[in-house]
């Protein structure tokens, strides 16, 4: 009778333990477990209005002045390549933050587009091809263009404005 009563205590005990434990809420992502950080998740810091001026249209614009004329250094080339694919990258960056109220699929939508146009033109520039390289930059700003008309916004991109 003793040991029936010391492992219904036991398992009483285990059943306690099991409850308390699945009760405790789960830590948030990028939350400190027992000192060792948990896999942080993807949120915005920046607003859209910083990586719009900051990112994409400043390096649209030095992508412009860079494929006004055919450049004939390699380094420049390598530099048109990365600031396309600053663009792309911000086009993954605007996913982030789709409009709270309407328009959240054309949000996301334009901002793959962004990011797959800014592709397209990177991959033109690491291959030197200068037609290529700039029918991307106007497919880019056609797909800026687009998104701005969409969301009312009063800014035209035009790449080769200082032409």
């Amino acid at each position: 009778m003793a040991r029936v009563r010391f492992w219904a205590a036991v398992g009483l005990a285990g059943a306690a333990c099991l409850c308390v434990s699945a009760a405790q809420p789960k830590p948030a992502a990028g939350v400190t477990v027992q000192g060792k950080a948990a896999t942080p998740a993807p949120e915005p810091v920046a607003d859209t209005k910083l990586l719009m001026n900051g990112l994409a249209a400043a390096n649209l614009r030095g992508l412009g002045k860079t494929l006004r004329d055919r450049p004939t250094e390699a380094e420049a080339w390598a530099f048109a390549r990365g600031q396309a694919l600053l663009i792309a990258e911000t086009g993954n960056l605007l996913m982030l933050r789709p409009p709270r109220a309407n328009g959240r699929d054309d949000w996301l939508g334009y901002s793959g587009d962004l990011r797959d146009a800014a592709d397209k033109l990177a991959r033109a520039a690491a291959a030197k091809d200068y037609a290529k390289a700039r029918a991307g930059l106007a497919a880019l700003a056609n797909v800026c263009n687009r998104c701005h008309q969409t969301f009312q916004v009063a800014t035209r991109v035009d790449p080769f404005a200082g032409e």
